[in-house]
């Protein structure tokens, strides 16, 4: 029996999915830790983790899975690994971390990537990486290197959070193009490492990881990797890719048209073109997409709210609520827009879609004799809807086709008032399906090792288990909603300036 592991490595926790390849059936899957990972913010708009965490809690939610099920470490054949997006490992010659990775929702290098806009060219950034350097990876290790210049002579490569863990398993430092580009070190041009941000940045060549495919036998399990997590020495790795990238590769989204949705810390919708497209102000990005190739171009067109899931879990923790049912029933007591009041889910660092500004979260009309918790948490559902749909107004305009969209039966869409209000106001059809990001690496290291033939077989056992159409009861109430909200939005990044 050929058994696919999985591991999906997030900044809120790591979930690990064992899977068996012939009929895509989960025989076991675990998260650790139980509660949420710490994110280090010792100023404001800063967002680290430290890397040996992760690594500890892909080891713990490997044993949990050996804990469910037997099997014999033998069987598992191939290892694929998703990641949290954007983040910065730095690591010496002995591959010792050097420094907290800098994550996916950290903001200190925003003005850096703005500088780097200007001085490469606006023209050449949006032609040839279809992004600005923004706030992304490279930006962050130019951040480093402006502000911790002993920390910065000392490193030997630097990785995204996927490949570190890759690192702690094979021992080989390496990273894929779909990882590049995620970091805007990616030339869609010429097809390889965009020179024109690493010498704007005066980075070294030799600091980028050496760069292999998607899908592709990426290094084997070492003798100390395989004892720690209690598997086979020399299993192979053969896929990685960033959560979102992974997402879509999860719910067999791979071909223009197709849309990907998740709604965890982050909320991202993610559609897919053969047309290399950008958005003249970077609201919306553009990255290899993990099944692109030359001869058939796909490009992964990528809208992220970083206050959303996170916005929820702040009510949780702070309004004395049990648990999400608890709270996804509360809120359906309230009525269709909350009744005025409007919260605006802004408040986990710089916004892509805002133009990299950070305003905060903020709640607006909030009237004492009418609101209670109930309007409260409707407010916060629907204002994280209304900023993905604020977002979704961008992607069309970029040639991005919205009309079905597919999402992990997770999250936020565990909320049938969310996955009805996204489904309405956006004016799309939504597929749900019981998958999650480790499950979709799982599949990509069937491909990567070749134990599906092509990305089709891969798909086998994958079905939608409801679909959700827009409700033409409530489109007309949510459109009037949805403009009020707008209004506030601008209003206060007008205040903000």
């Amino acid at each position: 029996m050929a058994l696919l592991l999985g591991y999906d490595v997030g900044s809120s926790s790591v979930k690990a999915t064992l899977m068996e390849a012939q009929s895509g059936k989960v025989l076991a899957s675990a998260s650790s830790p139980e509660k949420e990972l710490e994110i280090i913010a010792i100023r404001p708009g800063w967002a680290e983790q430290h890397p040996q965490t992760w690594w500890e809690n892909v080891i713990a939610a490997t044993g949990k899975i050996k804990a469910q099920t037997d099997f014999e470490p033998a069987e598992v054949k191939a290892i694929g690994i998703s990641y949290q997006m954007h983040g910065l490992v730095a690591v010496d010659r002995n591959q010792n971390v050097l420094r907290p990775a800098i994550i996916w929702c950290d903001s200190r290098a925003v003005e850096i990537g703005r500088k780097a806009m200007k001085g490469i060219g606006e023209r050449k950034c949006l032609t040839r990486l279809l992004n600005s350097p923004g706030n992304f990876t490279a930006s962050k290790l130019k951040w480093v290197m402006e502000n911790e210049p002993e920390v910065y002579s000392r490193i030997h490569k630097i990785m995204l959070p996927g490949d570190y863990i890759a690192m702690r398993m094979t021992g080989e430092i390496r990273t894929t193009p779909s990882g590049l580009s995620e970091g805007i070190m990616w030339d869609f041009k010429k097809q390889g490492l965009a020179d024109i941000v690493l010498e704007h940045y005066r980075i070294s060549e030799e600091l980028i990881a050496d760069i292999v495919p998607t899908f592709s036998v990426q290094g084997e399990l070492t003798v100390q990797a395989a004892e720690q997590l209690g598997l086979k020495p020399g299993t192979v790795v053969s896929y990685r890719a960033g959560d979102q990238p992974n997402n879509a590769l999860s719910l067999n989204v791979l071909n223009p048209g197709e849309i990907a949705a998740t709604a965890g810390t982050s909320g991202v919708v993610y559609g897919i073109s053969n047309k290399p497209n950008h958005d003249k102000k970077s609201r919306v990005n553009t990255f290899v997409h993990v099944n692109h190739s030359a001869k058939t171009p796909r490009y992964g067109v990528l809208l992220c709210l970083n206050g959303t899931g996170i916005l929820n879990s702040w009510l949780k923790h702070n309004t004395g609520t049990i648990d999400y049912a608890e709270m996804n029933a509360l809120a359906e007591k309230a009525p269709v827009g909350s009744e005025d009041l409007v919260i605006l889910p802004y408040g986990n660092g710089a916004e892509r879609t805002l133009e990299n500004r950070n305003i905060g979260a903020s709640i607006h009309g909030l009237n004492f004799n009418i609101h209670n918790k109930s309007h409260l948490l409707r407010a916060a559902q629907e204002g994280i809807v209304f900023a993905l749909n604020y977002g979704l107004e961008i992607m069309r305009a970029v040639g991005v086709k919205i009309k079905t969209v597919r999402a992990g039966n997770a999250n936020m869409f565990l909320s049938p008032l969310f996955a009805q209000a996204f489904a309405t106001v956006t004016k799309s059809v939504v597929e749900l399906y019981n998958t999650d990001g480790s499950q979709g690496a799982a599949r990509g290291a069937g491909i990567g090792a070749g134990i599906y033939k092509g990305a089709e077989d891969a798909y086998v056992g994958l079905a939608p288990i409801r679909t959700i159409e827009p409700d033409r009861k409530s489109d007309s109430a949510y459109q009037g909603v949805y403009e009020h909200w707008k209004k506030v939005l601008l209003r206060v990044i007008s205040d903000k300036g």
